[in-house]
């Protein structure tokens, strides 16, 4: 048996550690992003990869992705060579791979504190909270809705936890604030109580652009142009449709240089067809469709291919969430992107 050393024992020397890391007005102490050293896994070989691109190359053609209620939008892709019938765009084959020649396959996340900044894409992982839910439970194990107060204990926990490498987005949504004015709590939550790379309101243009202003009065006008200092979450409305929510808030943030992820939001069998080869090809689509706007906004602004994709039972049509399918859609996504040389979220 263990002999329990003086002041408590492990438990002890445990919290005195941890006491200590945290006296002085020291940094709190973070794991740096992970370079993986592994190869990636391969769910799809080259006659796959080629069936999936050729497909959604036929889904841009012939039906196209439509860009709701966005005269701008739509007069871009005219402009780039698009066929554009009413807000629906047919793409030319190739078009969207051209425009994505501009996109870094590589670029820094930059925090606060330098001593946080990310590499996104690469061989690089980061890790950060989970996006959007609207509940939370707290220690009594009520399940409620979340409050800002919530919001920015989540902040704090992820500015703690060494292996997170972001404070996060929408860590949660905190109902207790009105909607129009929630995105500014919730972004000054991000600056004040944590110094790790943080993401953006997306819920609107305006918003989007207040997200722009803070970031500003952080790292400064020009810096703020010239790198990224905040990754945002844009989806596809699936199936095939970008709408001006989503196109409004990409316009600002690639406009500003910052990150966007292009990220369709899928439930298999309800949004997307119900196979793994099926749902790939329709993200890849909407994927090519969204990332490519973004150099039409502005060439060389940092974008990702991102992805959401679960399923639902065809007897009940209820989400189902950890079955196998998600996870080769996932894999299959990932190859993907290397394979068009973006950065995978």
């Amino acid at each position: 048996a263990a002999v329990p050393a003086e002041g408590g024992g492990r438990r002890g020397r445990g919290a005195a550690a941890r006491r200590a890391s945290r006296a002085g007005g020291g940094p709190n102490p973070s794991l740096p992003y992970i370079t993986r050293k592994i190869r990636e896994y391969e769910v799809l070989d080259e006659e796959g990869l080629q069936l999936i691109q050729n497909n959604a190359d036929l889904i841009l053609e012939e039906i196209g992705i439509e860009f709701r209620e966005d005269p701008e939008a739509l007069e871009l892709w005219r402009q780039a060579g698009a066929d554009v019938r009413g807000e629906r765009v047919h793409f030319p084959k190739g078009l969207c791979r051209e425009l994505l020649k501009t996109a870094p396959k590589e670029f820094t996340w930059h925090a606060r504190n330098p001593e946080r900044n990310c590499q996104i894409g690469g061989k690089a992982t980061v890790f950060a909270p989970v996006y959007g839910p609207p509940f939370v439970r707290d220690l009594e194990g009520v399940r409620r809705y979340a409050t800002i107060e919530d919001f920015r204990n989540f902040v704090k926990l992820a500015y703690m936890a060494p292996s997170i490498h972001s404070s996060g987005g929408t860590v949660c949504e905190p109902v207790d604030v009105p909607v129009n004015k929630r995105h500014l709590d919730m972004i000054y939550s991000h600056i004040k109580y944590s110094d790790k790379p943080f993401m953006g309101s997306v819920t609107a243009p305006e918003r989007a652009e207040d997200t722009i202003a803070m970031a500003k009065l952080v790292f400064g006008d020009e810096f703020v142009e010239n790198n990224c200092v905040t990754l945002n979450l844009i989806n596809a409305n699936s199936p095939m449709v970008f709408d001006e929510t989503m196109v409004g808030a990409l316009k600002v943030y690639a406009r500003h240089n910052q990150a966007t992820v292009i990220s369709p939001f899928i439930l298999a069998g309800a949004m997307s067809p119900v196979t793994v080869a099926g749902t790939l090809t329709q993200i890849l689509a909407e994927v090519l469709a969204g990332a490519a706007f973004t150099q039409l906004i502005r060439k060389g602004a940092p974008v990702l291919f991102g992805t959401f994709a679960a399923s639902i039972s065809m007897q009940s049509g209820a989400p189902t969430f950890g079955t196998p399918e998600p996870s080769l859609v996932s894999y299959g996504a990932a190859q993907l992107a290397r394979r068009l040389g973006l950065p995978f979220r």
